[in-house]
């Protein structure tokens, strides 16, 4: 009988050693799509820079990595009730952000901007957009740049779930300007229906957007960031992260130093 019962327990450290050996950690991106960073193909499978950038990572950390997705604006709320491990959606590191989270190094970084009709005259100033009507993803740094410099401006702010709608609202002429990451923008303003539109201004306020694009993660999980952060440092050293980079982009999208 005890023969028996040390064979169970053993059987069981065992069990423990391979879940341990198996887990997937899990990353959290929005379920809206965010070309060229991340976008389902027609099987459903996440693809896109980041995508690829955070798969490489987790090579780099020797994890086996299982994506999940979630709204935007709910995106935080579920890192902290533990649904995934990691935010890998785009997000900028904030200080406003960091009063609930913390964050990796960044990966990368490219300027928010705010694009309109060809010959708009709105050139991003407050002043250029009095009177106007003001398109932005919600949750955002981008809301937040809006919110702080354009609400004394006499512009009317309409948020939206996703960058494509407000993107659509532009080109029927619903709204006047759209505010956004510039990159992000770069398909809408190559295809077809973007061609009405143009880079208006780029906008700055390092308080509001901060030093560029971090995985979000608990404060607790020092750990977890540290390797994190070595996984982004090794794959820039190698040139895994040069290599899928120029996939999609024809400069450093990782920004300054």
């Amino acid at each position: 009988m005890k023969k028996f019962t040390k064979l169970i327990i053993a059987a069981s450290i065992a069990m423990c050693m391979f879940s341990t050996n198996a887990y997937a950690l899990k990353l959290g991106v929005a379920a809206e799509p965010y070309p060229p960073f991340a976008e389902k193909d027609a099987s459903g499978t996440w693809k896109g820079w980041e995508i690829e950038i955070a798969n490489a990572i987790c090579v780099a950390m020797g994890e086996q990595c299982e994506w999940v997705e979630v709204a935007w604006d709910g995106i935080i709320p579920a890192l902290m009730t533990k649904k995934f491990d990691v935010i890998v959606s785009s997000m900028s590191i904030t200080e406003e952000r960091m009063k609930t989270i913390d964050f990796s190094d960044k990966y990368y970084n490219t300027p928010a901007v705010i694009v309109t009709p060809k010959g708009s005259g709105i050139d991003g100033s407050p002043a250029s957009v009095s009177g106007k009507i003001i398109g932005v993803q919600v949750s955002t740094i981008h809301a937040n740049f809006v919110s702080k410099h354009f609400d004394d401006s006499a512009a009317s702010i309409k948020t939206y779930q996703t960058f494509d709608e407000h993107n659509q609202d532009l080109v029927a002429g619903r709204i006047d300007a759209v505010v956004g990451d510039s990159l992000a923008l770069q398909p809408f303003l190559a295809s077809d229906s973007g061609a009405c539109c143009e880079v208006a201004g780029e906008l700055k306020d390092v308080a509001v957007f901060g030093p560029g694009v971090g995985g979000g993660m608990r404060k607790e999980d020092t750990e977890l960031k540290a390797r994190f952060n070595e996984a982004i440092a090794k794959i820039r050293a190698d040139g895994t992260f040069q290599k899928i980079s120029k996939n999609y982009f024809n400069f450093d999208i990782y920004g300054a130093e």
